[in-house]
C-alpha cells in the first residue's frame, strides 16, 4: 500500500510539472509566434503533454513523439523533451535518450542551415538541458530501484521470520506430542498390566467385576495402540533418552550448568511429585531455556532459579544478573517462541524482560487443574 501511494504521488507531481511546462510553452508560443505556426504549436504542445502523461502506452511512444515535435518545431518543445529524456533515463534507456538528443539536434541543425537561422545558443541550451535530464533520471531510477530492493528485503525478512516462528512452534508441538506419548503410554500400559493381573486372579472376584476388568484391559490396550498411531505420527523418531524429563532432571540440568561454570542458585517450594507431569515438563523446559540463554548472552553472570509447586499455580522464575563479559551470541528468540507455545497450551503465561540493574528475568505461571488441593503453602 505504501509503495502504491508513493507511485501515485510521484505521478501526480510529474503531471503537474508537465502541465506547467505545457502552459509555459503555449504562453511563449502566443508571445513570439503568430499565424499558422501558432496554430500548429497550440496543437503540438498539448499533444506532447498528453502523450507524456499517458499511462497505457509503450515506453518508447512518448519519446518518439516529443522528439519529432521538438525536431520540427524547435525550442518551445525542448522542456517537454527533457521530461521524455528523464523518463528514459529512469528506465535505464540511456542510449535511446542520447539517440533522441542527437536526432533532434541533427534535424534542427539541418533546418537552421537551410533557413539561415543558425543560433549556437539554442544547441548549447539543448545539450545542457539534455545532460541534466539524463543524469537526474539516472539518479532517480537508481534511488527508486534501491528503495524497492530494500522493501523487498524487508518483506523477505518478515516472511522468513514468520516461517521461523511457525517452525519453532511446530517443533515445540512435536516435542510436547512426544512427551505426552511417553507419559500416557506409560500410564495406559500400567492400567493394562494391573487389570490383566486382576483378570488372571478372577476366581476370587464376582463374574461381573471380572467382565468389567476384561473390558477395561481391552479398552486400555486399544487406547495405547491408538495413542501410538496418533501421537507417534506427530514427531520424528528420537535418539536422545532425555527428550522426556523425569522428576529430578531439573536438578540435573542445574548440575550440568554448574559443571559448565555457571553460578546457579536454586530454591524450590512444594513437591514436584504432587503436580501434573505436564507442569514438571514445562518447568524443566523453562529452566533449561533460561540457563541456555544466560550462558549465551550473560556469560559469567549469577543465575537465580525459584520454583514453587504449591497451589494455586506452579510458578518458576529465573533471573540472571548483568553480564560480566561480552555476549557470546545474538538472540534469535525462537526458543522463547516455542516455550510460550508450551506454556499457553497449558493455560499459563510466560513473561521475559529486564529485571532491573541490568538483570534479565524469565517467569512462567501454570494454574493447577480445578480441584487440586495439594502443595498448599503453610500459613
Amino acid at each position: 500500500m505504501g509503495s502504491t501511494d508513493g507511485l501515485r504521488q510521484t505521478w501526480y507531481g510529474r503531471a503537474v510539472l508537465v502541465v506547467l511546462l505545457a502552459v509555459f510553452g503555449l504562453y511563449n508560443a502566443a508571445t513570439i509566434t503568430e499565424g499558422p505556426e501558432l496554430v500548429v504549436l497550440c496543437v503540438a504542445i498539448p499533444l506532447c503533454a498528453g502523450v507524456l502523461l499517458a499511462r497505457r502506452i509503450p515506453w518508447f511512444v512518448a519519446p518518439v513523439v516529443v522528439s519529432v515535435a521538438a525536431a520540427v518545431w524547435g525550442g518551445l518543445l525542448f522542456l517537454l523533451l527533457c521530461v521524455a529524456l528523464f523518463d528514459l533515463a529512469v528506465g535505464r534507456h540511456v542510449r535511446v535518450a542520447l539517440g533522441c538528443v542527437a536526432a533532434v539536434a541533427g534535424v534542427r541543425a539541418f533546418v537552421d542551415l537551410a533557413t539561415a537561422t543558425w543560433q549556437i545558443d539554442q544547441y548549447s541550451s539543448l545539450a545542457l538541458l539534455s545532460l541534466l535530464s539524463i543524469v537526474s533520471g539516472l539518479w532517480r531510477g537508481s534511488r527508486r530501484r534501491m528503495v524497492q530492493l530494500l522493501a523487498d528485503q524487508v518483506e523477505h525478512l518478515q516472511i522468513e521470520g514468520a516461517l521461523r516462528e511457525e517452525a519453532a512452534r511446530s517443533k515445540e508441538r512435536s516435542r510436547i506430542a512426544a512427551e505426552m506419548h511417553d507419559i500416557l503410554a506409560h500410564r495406559l500400559s500400567l492400567i493394562a498390566l494391573h487389570t490383566g493381573v486382576l483378570v488372571a486372579s478372577g476366581d476370587a472376584l464376582p463374574p461381573r467385576v471380572t467382565d468389567r476388568l476384561r473390558l477395561l484391559r481391552t479398552a486400555s490396550t486399544e487406547a495405547l495402540t491408538d495413542l501410538r498411531d496418533v501421537l507417534g505420527a506427530l514427531h520424528e523418531p528420537r535418539t536422545s533418552p532425555q527428550l522426556t524429563p523425569v522428576p529430578g532432571q531439573v536438578q540435573q540440568v542445574v548440575d550440568e550448568a554448574r559443571a559448565a561454570g555457571q553460578d546457579v542458585e536454586v530454591t524450590v517450594d512444594g513437591s514436584p511429585d504432587l503436580v501434573p507431569t505436564t507442569h514438571r515438563l514445562a518447568v524443566y523446559r523453562v529452566v533449561q531455556e533460561a540457563l541456555t540463554n544466560a550462558r549465551k548472552h550473560a556469560a559469567g553472570a549469577a543465575v537465580t532459579v525459584y520454583i514453587d509447586y504449591r497451589t494455586p499455580a506452579t510458578r518458576v522464575e529465573v533471573t540472571n544478573a548483568a553480564a560480566t563479559s561480552a555476549p557470546g551470541a545474538v538472540a534469535s528468540g525462537y526458543g522463547l517462541i516455542g516455550l510460550r507455545e508450551r506454556i499457553t497450551g497449558l493455560g499459563g503465561d510466560l513473561r521475559s524482560g529486564p529485571g532491573g540493574a541490568g538483570s534479565w528475568r524469565l517467569t512462567a505461571r501454570l494454574p493447577h487443574p480445578t480441584g487440586t488441593t495439594q502443595n498448599r503453602p503453610t500459613p
